[in-house]
């Protein structure tokens, strides 16, 4: 029987699709909002020091399966390799109800304003597709605010002069502070930075009917169990399906969207959770599914209109894939400072985000989440004499609870090599090829990595360490969890997917909404700008439909 013909469909429910499902609904569009996942409760992550979005060496507990859901990867020689969710090659971001704000970190970073402009800022770099975003930082500003307040962010960026202009402060004030934060502040202080409470989308006092932080351990990589930490999920989603416009579909994998005999979007294609295949129509279609499968949704979705796949006539479409090459240091201290209070991470700067001499842009830089032993070993084993034995046993019980880590998200240089293809050869267990991975960091990246990780050094010394190990990462591709820029955002439709308002170039009822869409990401986690897009488009849908 053919399904009912519906104003939206919305593939993906993440910070972005989950917002957009809200936004439409809540204006009286019929929505159906697709998920390839399910809902994913406390009780199924079994705080697993092995199986948790962090470290998924017994899989991937927020999606997706291993079977069935390969990718291939291409590795700097050119090797392929298929690899799957449980292993770092994959890039996974989480599949489930609230995609990875079921199980982020949640810092809710805004970018600069000089993040948007970055070719104008530095002046073009050799090899890389640098280039400005259509819109500004004040075109945002306005829903930034909206996700800060509507999902809840605790956190005090007053002492930060580098940020942007914001009209409102956060709405939560910040947790108060752990060890780390009184052994990094005062030693930031005297090297003359500008240390603050990060921002973070968690509650430290009831918020919207869901209570505090509790400040256990397991919290970055897994779902809080008193809904303190605020993703889509427990926020815009059951909005939505209050208003009774918006269906949630889980366990549902889109095939490819079809057009009509003008070029419009007419229907979503997707596979339910018993396998049968389902025709969705609708108004307008809106693809959310993270950089890699949204791009990898359009390029699989090919007629005489688009030949090589939506939007991809001139061969944008999965280019200029970039995630945060993440780079820091640990240092090992003479006394003890892990106090078990999560989530960690509690205290940043943003000194070196811009005007470091000589390098295009930089990172922001933040203790780190508390790192559960196993964790603890896999960033260390690399510095020490043996990673097994009576000797690691004893690094570990000396120096576990008297480490500190400082680490930042580089902003990366964005590259035409590194992309999304479907693979002509493997496909996943619905008969859809998969996505074919391959590409390099930009060298610059790397040299501004080298850079933000001796400042992170500094800081720890200057805290009082007695050791440091800098981690700087090495040239392979980015993406993981951060993915970003498969669809970029631009005014040309020859060196732009879509439009400033997430339009797909040419389909006038086709968006795309998610972190596909950044021109550049950032040297902040990118969620609170993937938000602040979704209600900018949303925005800017909502305006057009009430138009015609």
């Amino acid at each position: 029987m053919a399904l009912k013909h519906v104003d939206a469909v919305v593939i993906g429910s993440g910070a972005g699709g989950g917002i957009v499902a809200k936004e439409l609904a809540c204006a009286g569009m019929k929505v159906v909002l697709l998920e390839r996942g399910r809902w994913v409760t406390p009780a199924d992550c079994r705080k697993d020091d092995l199986r948790n979005q962090r470290t998924s060496v017994l899989g991937a507990p927020f999606g997706p399966d291993d079977e069935g859901n390969p990718r291939v990867y291409v590795d700097l020689q050119g090797r392929e390799h298929i690899v799957y969710p449980s292993r770092g090659a994959y890039h996974n971001n989480a599949m489930c109800v609230g995609g990875g704000t079921a199980s982020y970190g949640a810092m809710a970073w805004r970018f600069m304003p000089q993040d948007f402009k970055m070719r104008s800022t530095y002046g073009p770099v050799e090899g890389s597709t640098l280039e400005d975003w259509p819109i500004s930082y004040a075109d945002l500003e306005p829903f930034y605010e909206k996700a800060e307040w509507e999902l809840g962010v605790s956190g005090d960026d007053g002492p930060n002069p580098f940020k942007g202009p914001r009209r409102r402060p956060l709405p939560m004030p910040p947790l108060p502070p752990n060890r780390e934060y009184e052994i990094l502040k005062p030693a930031a202080l005297r090297l003359g930075w500008h240390p603050f409470d990060i921002p973070m989308l968690r509650n430290s006092v009831p918020y919207d009917g869901r209570p505090p932080c509790m400040r256990c351990r397991w919290c970055v990589g897994f779902a809080c169990e008193v809904n303190a930490k605020n993703g889509t999920q427990n926020t815009v989603i059951p909005k939505a399906l209050a208003t009774g416009n918006c269906e949630l579909r889980t366990e549902c994998v889109a095939r490819e969207i079809l057009l009509d005999h003008k070029g419009r979007a007419r229907a979503v294609v997707y596979h339910d959770r018993d396998g049968r295949i389902q025709t969705q129509p609708a108004n307008l279609i809106v693809v959310s599914c993270g950089a890699i499968e949204s791009a990898r949704l359009l390029l699989n979705s090919k007629s005489k209109w688009f030949p090589n796949g939506i939007g991809n006539n001139h061969d944008w479409v999965g280019r200029n894939l970039q995630g945060h090459t993440y780079t820091g240091a640990i240092g090992l201290f003479p006394f003890d400072c892990y106090d078990d209070l999560g989530p960690g991470a509690s205290i940043a700067i943003c000194d070196f985000n811009h005007g470091n001499p000589g390098l295009v842009g930089g990172a922001m830089l933040a203790n780190e989440f508390i790192r559960l032993p196993y964790q603890f070993v896999q960033r260390v084993q690399s510095f020490v004499p043996k990673s097994w034995g009576k000797p690691f046993k004893d690094f570990m019980r000396q120096w576990y609870r008297r480490s500190i880590m400082v680490q930042g998200p580089v902003q990366e240089m964005p590259m035409w090599e590194a992309r999304v293809q479907l693979d002509p050869k493997v496909k996943d267990r619905w008969g859809i090829p998969v996505a074919r991975l391959s590409g390099r960091k930009h060298p610059h990246t790397l040299e501004v990595a080298e850079y933000i990780s001796q400042k992170a050094e500094l800081w720890l010394r200057e805290a009082g360490a007695i050791q440091t190990f800098r981690r700087v990462p090495g040239p392979e591709l980015s993406a993981g969890q951060h993915q970003a820029g498969t669809c970029r955002m631009g005014k040309d439709p020859k060196t732009s997917v879509v439009d400033p308002y997430c339009r797909v170039h040419d389909v006038e009822n086709l968006y795309v909404v998610d972190a596909s869409v950044h021109v550049t990401n950032g040297g902040f986690n990118p969620v609170l700008t993937i938000m602040a897009i979704a209600y900018w488009a949303a925005h800017h849908i909502l305006k057009a439909h009430r138009a015609s």
